[in-house]
């Protein structure tokens, strides 16, 4: 007796069963294939790989999109174009720029060799890009999206030696001071001298600015050469691109891009840590009067 339906005429699959009843011999399950063509039933059809060259353009939209998010949230890569680091930096260096943790709000810190945008007359005209409308179509294109340098961005590349609320001075050779801490500078170009030659101040850092030099210092048109022009030297936190956190090219001077020690010294951060103590104070002082009036309050209803 038969149980189960027959296979459709589109070849859905279907479970048939075959026996003799109650007293047959045992059941039989048959599983119906899809029907290929002819009528004949087959394992199935399968769709067609779509072609590589169809493919192609999607998987290029898709590293696009990713090489411009990562450009414009977590690294870029910069080259190096002067020899104002050497010899921290050579030219034609290629430098991995941390650019995600000024989002969360984090702020360039002693020590640091940030990328920052001109802040205004510090470089030169821009060199003239391409005169080629093609090449310089892809030129734009490709520095938009993080592949190539851009001919039309202003960028400088500098440590920085103080922040807002330090203080900052170089008399004669040096050292530079810190807050009044001398700076160790095992880093500074060989024969230069810590001031270059353009002592400086002192000079109170204005918040959320920063003093930047470069480490060769008698090659480095820096923060001492640019007192006379708005900010007196200094540059906003907000033109910071990122922190170089790496050369990444040549492979052969493949290196990370440290703090030096000298910035972690003890007492460097004496003035920033009147900061905190001072809004420590005035915190405490609200809770301190509210105790004292509740004792004063407490003696009279005893009396």
């Amino acid at each position: 007796m038969n149980l189960g339906k027959s296979p459709d005429a589109d070849g859905t699959r279907r479970f048939e069963q075959d026996g003799a009843g109650s007293g047959g011999s045992g059941s039989r399950w048959t599983v119906w294939g899809k029907r290929g063509p002819g009528g004949r039933a087959g394992a199935g059809e399968s769709k067609k790989p779509r072609s590589f060259w169809k493919e192609l353009p999607i998987l290029i939209g898709i590293a696009l999109v990713l090489a411009l998010i990562i450009k414009t949230f977590l690294v870029q890569a910069f080259s190096i174009p002067s020899q104002s680091m050497q010899n921290t930096l050579q030219v034609g260096d290629r430098v991995l720029v941390d650019k995600l943790t000024p989002w969360f709000g984090s702020q360039p810190s002693r020590g640091e060799v940030v990328v920052f945008h001109d802040p205004g007359g510090w470089l030169e005209e821009n060199p003239p890009g391409p005169t080629n409308p093609v090449t310089s179509g892809i030129q734009k294109v490709l520095s938009f999206i993080g592949l190539m340098p851009s001919a039309e961005e202003k960028d400088l590349i500098k440590r920085v030696i103080a922040v807002g609320g330090d203080t900052v001075e170089c008399k004669g050779t040096g050292p530079v001071t810190v807050n009044g801490k001398a700076l160790d500078e095992p880093y500074i170009f060989p024969g230069n001298t810590p001031c270059g030659d353009k002592p400086f101040g002192p000079i109170k850092i204005p918040p959320n600015r920063i003093w930047v030099m470069g480490d060769h210092r008698q090659d480095s048109l820096d923060s001492r050469y640019h007192q006379m022009l708005p900010g007196g030297g200094t540059v906003s936190v907000n033109q910071v691109v990122g922190r170089a956190i790496v050369v990444a090219w040549p492979v052969t001077r493949w290196s990370t891009l440290p703090i030096p020690s000298t910035f972690d010294q003890p007492g460097i951060n004496a003035a920033a840590g009147a900061i905190p103590a001072a809004g420590g104070l005035a915190g405490a002082l609200p809770l301190v009067l509210l105790r004292r009036r509740r004792m004063v309050k407490k003696q009279r209803k005893d009396c």
